[in-house]
């Protein structure tokens, strides 16, 4: 809890997600700048007075190190305001959040702009270790006979490209994709592939409707490359999908029997979204009527071939602490990595087994009311550029508590290498 000086949230806003499509038309910073500039330009305060600005991003390109320095002086935050990065893969842009609300706890800051971006459209191809080292011994021959001699034992096979991407979603410690991890989970729990493809559908689902009735409004806002062309809405939405459209699909990780398909997994995706916390003092100073207020957040570990059941690793101590239910909050926001992920914190929940050997629990921590999570779709439908979807969780929990005249939502999601990240915030009514 942030019990020091209590944080609020006052504004935020988000880009389209879009389907990565390499290389992209837009570049990790170019995406925060994007999501960055309508955001300021709507406050009382001028973006030099921010106190700090706090960054979430997995993967910069090698121009964007210290990526959140980079974006603060192109939103003219000013060379005074300092600004840095956050990586905790998934949970990145919650990170820069949580970091953001320490340091406004602390007394540290007053005005803090904080969120995370992706674009894993621009995800680095790599060469080979074998390649590299012939580069290596390229560069050391200095006369023609050594370089011909060098040139001679190069063998094509070194020239095969390494995929950032794959790379980054394998855990190198226990050798698990994430895709496998899920996999795990819904063989211990008893989901079934049915289950996962209805979910995913749910999800799309829910999403079109979402844009049909304009529910990302005043979160959401149009972006443009250098060619002019507009971006207005999330992408990858698959309108009809259907049971047995899903079932066509193919195991990805757990070939031939496995659940998890690309079309129950998220979607690789670019985005970016920021949020702005304040100090009471702040509010006061800048004549800024706040939203929201961060509650609590938690981080937690556990088993990295189960990363998947993260989201109950961390929001169950929140709910310990504050002495809720899961039907106390009235929103959950559990980001969609996986169909069978998702499915898999549920049942984990239900388990009075799972709960009394890995949460200190009595008894199972009870059911959560599906008609109360993940409304307007997820990573699914939406996808998950991993810098980017901790701080729009948080964001998207906000505008949904206000549409609906709800109090409390739990943000929260799974992260690659056994962890979990969970935000609680409360809608401030207004008078």
């Amino acid at each position: 809890m942030y019990d020091a000086r209590p944080v609020y949230i006052v504004d935020g806003s988000r880009t389209p997600f879009l389907k990565a499509s390499a290389p992209g038309p837009f570049a990790a910073a170019d995406l925060a700048l994007q999501a960055g500039r309508p955001l300021l330009a709507r406050q009382t305060f001028n973006a030099e007075d921010l106190d700090e600005v706090i960054l979430g991003c997995v993967g910069p390109e090698p121009d964007e190190a210290n990526i959140g320095r980079i974006v603060s002086l192109r939103l003219g935050c000013g060379e005074s305001t300092p600004a840095w990065t956050v990586a905790r893969n998934c949970a990145s842009g919650m990170q820069a959040l949580d970091s953001a609300a320490t340091n406004i706890a602390l007394g540290r800051s007053e005005l803090v702009l904080a969120g995370g971006t992706e674009s894993m459209s621009h995800a680095p191809v790599l060469f080979s270790d074998k390649f590299v080292t012939w580069l290596s011994e390229w560069a050391r021959a200095k006369s023609i006979g050594k370089k011909l001699s060098a040139l001679g034992r190069l063998k094509p096979s070194s020239l095969a490209p390494v995929i950032g991407l794959l790379k980054g979603l394998k855990d190198p410690v226990v050798g698990f994709s994430m895709g496998q991890t899920t996999e795990k989970i819904a063989w211990n729990f008893g989901i079934t592939r049915e289950q996962m493809d209805f979910f995913a559908i749910r999800s799309h689902d829910r999403l079109a409707a979402a844009i049909d009735n304009n529910l990302f409004e005043g979160e959401l806002v149009p972006i443009y490359d250098n060619r002019g062309n507009s971006y207005t809405e999330d992408d990858g939405v698959r309108r009809g999908s259907t049971i047995e459209k899903l079932a066509k699909l193919r195991p990805v990780f757990d070939k031939p029997a496995g659940r998890v398909t690309a079309g129950n997994s998220a979607q690789i995706t670019d985005g970016a979204s920021w949020l702005i916390l304040a100090s009471e003092e702040a509010l006061k100073k800048y004549n800024l009527t706040p939203r929201g207020k961060i509650v609590d957040a938690n981080w937690a570990g556990l088993d990295p071939t189960q990363m998947g059941l993260g989201p109950v690793h961390a929001s169950t101590p929140i709910l310990k602490n504050n002495k809720l239910k899961l039907d106390d909050v009235d929103y959950w926001e559990i980001n969609e990595a996986f169909a069978g992920q998702v499915l898999g914190c549920l049942a984990a929940w239900e388990s009075e087994e799972y709960c009394k050997e890995n949460l200190e629990l009595d008894n199972a921590m009870g059911s959560l009311n599906q008609e109360r999570l993940n409304l307007d779709g997820g990573g699914i439908s939406m996808g998950h550029p991993v810098g980017a979807s901790g701080a729009r969780i948080v964001l998207h929990a906000l505008h949904v508590l206000e549409r609906n005249n709800w109090d409390k939502a739990m943000a929260t999601l799974c992260i690659g290498g056994g962890q979990g990240g969970a935000m609680l915030i409360e809608r401030i009514s207004k008078p």
